[in-house]
């Protein structure tokens, strides 16, 4: 029998826990300041999945995050795949 897979939830808890301490090695290394805002949860809708214009809100918050240097291309690049993944293909 094979290994077992690692679950989605886990993977985004583990990306998350990864920003957070990127976010946190960043203020210390820039000398304190504000803390930066986070990111708002997507919003689910009623089946449990995004819709297409939700979707496409959450790549236009990365991309701000990114200009604003809130997160860094690799974490950007990753985000983005995962919501372009969920895009609805009609």
């Amino acid at each position: 029998m094979g290994a077992q897979r690692t679950t989605f939830d886990k993977l985004q808890r583990d990306r998350a826990k990864k920003a957070k301490q990127a976010a946190k090695r960043e203020r210390r290394q820039s000398g304190g300041g504000k803390e930066p805002e986070e990111a708002p949860a997507p919003v689910l809708s009623e089946g449990g999945e995004l819709s297409a214009a939700e979707l496409l809100e959450q790549i236009e918050l990365i991309h701000r995050q990114l200009e604003d240097k809130t997160i860094d291309f690799d974490e950007f690049e990753e985000r983005k795949a995962d919501l372009m993944a969920r895009l609805p293909i009609d």
